[in-house]
């Protein structure tokens, strides 16, 4: 063969440097475009086998990427379909993409890389990236083919001459320029390959061909056995019925590097209206909304494309760990950006409604497990009711509340078991100890008490009483004193007029209201409530007031509750017109008392209270 020299179709000189600036951030995907393009190149053959084009040679199908850190090369060599001298000029010479002059005088002086992946496919040229010179050598499988060698330095001009491969397959060798110095590192080769190529159909060998051997203890060569990098059947491939628990746990153990086990998942396997095949998992959440972090990786055709693309995974369900192929995801050439597609959104339905049947499934045929899981999945699953109202409708049957006995109902079960006491009313603590007195209170009157202390928990239940308007939420310190007190005909406002101007004057609270009821429990004094609906305000205006809104702007509406039962009440009462010493001692650590219950004191109100206990305290050593 004579040499041959041209002018790659591009139409314009800038392309080059167009592709290294837009890719920059994402130059290591060179390497999955040609390992893609490797295995594109074995399967086609094995296509020509299958329709009887060519005959079965008894061979291993690979891939192999070799590094010469002397070079500074990276060679990508595989066994397939090869090229002829004409076949290079068709598919490497001639990029293609339509408008070629007006997308470079539209994307030239702009910064948005992804619209450029967008509107192009770089495959092969990706290479260009990280190297200042890529060398083709190939040879077809076809009967009397030439080895064809092309030669490229990122300019605009190539050359063709004879090769001297002798076996079907290409290489491609990277002459790696400064772009690509973090790729003349093994660990960084590997590790990329790792990440894009885990799953690819074909084995890969990764090996480093000048790199000195190691030693034994006597001086020997130890001669190292070169491994598969990937796996070329996973596990979400296989048919469900076919895998067992143990090879469930070792796939995610090994693809997320989580050693702890996940707490259960959902082997997807779907080939109508479309292919798609994964396994979420559904590791343990904990309890801190804020830094939850899952991991979803998106394959097409076993080749990685992206982890947690929120068009194709629903955005609540990117708590999750898993991995998801599906060959008909509506991608551009490069594999790196989804179209947007129509069909994208049926796809991310289907994943959303298979995990939402799998949770109504465990609920009805395994709840003591559904139970179990409960603590560590419910945060999900109440973010997903709030952020999807199709999902919604399918799990809002499901959704447990757990109770402070550690027992689990659905909201219909605690409005029924609660019928003859209180009329569809959910009540919950936001935390079992600052309101245990509550807690205690209600549960002294056969009124279980829900645990709602997760962040999100705040909005999931607005969310529940805008689906179901019948069922109030109230929490155990909100207005609740009609629960907890005894038939009462006696009149006290006369009494409450004097004792809200004693209150206010010892504890400086101007807006304080004060209640006299019987309550039942004689051992409290006092207890502090306030509506549902002011504490949500409160709640809010907390929120805000991170974000500099003066939550003083909305004042307090809390009421003080005397118990008219109680000694330290009484004597309260008794005592309005004199000793005003001992009264503003007892006034004081009553508030505190019940304020204590309600939420922590202020650094200064702590201070008084402990103060004032001692002085109690020595009141009570002296008489």
């Amino acid at each position: 063969m004579s040499t041959e020299k041209g002018n790659l179709s591009i139409h314009s000189e800038n392309i080059f440097p167009i592709i290294k600036k837009w890719l920059y951030s994402d130059h290591d995907i060179f390497i999955r475009e040609l390992v893609s393009n490797a295995s594109d190149a074995i399967t086609k053959y094995k296509q020509l086998v299958s329709i009887g084009e060519v005959e079965m040679v008894d061979e291993d199908f690979k891939i192999d990427i070799i590094m010469n850190q002397a070079e500074n090369t990276l060679t990508f060599i595989d066994n397939g379909i090869g090229m002829t001298a004409d076949e290079i000029k068709m598919y490497i010479n001639q990029i293609a993409f339509s408008g070629a002059e007006d997308f470079i005088d539209k994307y030239k002086d702009k910064a948005d890389k992804d619209q450029i992946i967008g509107h192009f496919g770089l495959g092969f040229y990706s290479a260009f990236m990280v190297a200042d010179h890529v060398q083709i050598n190939t040879l077809s499988y076809k009967e009397g083919s030439q080895s064809a060698k092309w030669n490229c330095d990122g300019g605009t001009e190539f050359e063709i001459e004879e090769g001297t491969r002798t076996t079907r397959g290409t290489e491609i060798k990277l002459f790696l320029g400064e772009d690509g110095n973090e790729f003349k590192n093994e660990s960084v080769i590997k590790t990329t390959i790792e990440k894009y190529c885990s799953f690819m159909p074909y084995e890969i060998y990764f090996s480093v061909e000048d790199k000195a051997p190691k030693k034994d203890e006597e001086g020997n060569d130890i001669i190292e056995e070169i491994v598969a990098i990937n796996e070329t059947t996973p596990l979400y491939s296989k048919i469900p019925s076919e895998c067992t628990e143990e090879e469930y746990k070792e796939f995610y153990s090994k693809t997320f590097m989580d050693f702890k086990e996940p707490l259960f998942w959902i082997h997807l396997n779907m080939d109508y209206p479309f292919n798609l095949k994964g396994i979420l998992y559904f590791p343990k959440l904990g309890t801190n909304f804020d830094t939850l972090e899952g991991q979803i990786k998106l394959y097409n055709n076993q080749v990685f494309v992206a982890d947690n693309l929120k068009e194709v995974i629903p955005e609540f369900l990117l708590l999750l760990k898993g991995v998801i192929d599906c060959p008909d995801l509506p991608l551009n050439v490069s594999r790196s950006v989804l179209q947007n597609d129509g069909f994208v959104k049926k796809i991310s339905d289907y994943i959303a409604k298979k995990v939402a049947d799998k949770l109504t499934g465990l609920f009805k045929t395994e709840r003591e497990s559904y139970e179990k899981y409960w603590d560590d999945i419910h945060p999900f699953i109440k973010y997903g009711a709030l952020k999807d109202s199709k999902f919604n409708d399918k799990v809002k049957d499901v959704l447990l509340f757990k109770l402070t006995d550690k027992q689990y109902v659905t909201s219909d079960e605690y409005v029924l078991r609660h019928a003859d006491k209180i009329e569809k009313e959910i009540y919950y603590t936001t935390d079992t100890l600052q309101q245990a007195q509550y807690v205690q209170n209600l549960q002294e009157h056969g009124i279980e008490v829900a645990v709602l202390d997760h962040p999100i928990d705040s909005a999931f239940i607005s969310h529940m009483e805008s689906l179901n308007q019948d069922v109030k939420y109230k929490r155990v310190d909100s207005s609740i004193s009609d629960l907890l007190k005894e038939e009462d005909e006696a009149d006290h406002k006369e009494i409450e007029e004097k004792l809200l101007t004693i209150f206010k004057t010892s504890t400086g609270v101007e807006n304080l209201k004060i209640k006299i009821e019987s309550l039942k429990n004689e051992d409290l004094a006092g207890m502090i409530i306030l509506s549902e609906d002011s504490r949500r305000m409160q709640d809010m205006m907390k929120q805000y007031g991170a974000m500099g809104m003066d939550a003083s702007m909305f004042p307090s509406d809390e009421t003080l509750v005397l118990n008219k039962k109680n000694t330290l009440v009484n004597y309260t009462i008794d005592h309005l017109d004199d000793d005003e010493e001992t009264l503003k001692l007892v006034t004081e650590q009553i508030y505190d008392l019940a304020m204590l219950t309600h939420k922590p004191l202020t650094a200064d109100a702590m201070t008084k209270f402990v103060k004032r206990s001692n002085d109690i305290l020595k009141r009570a050593i002296i008489k």
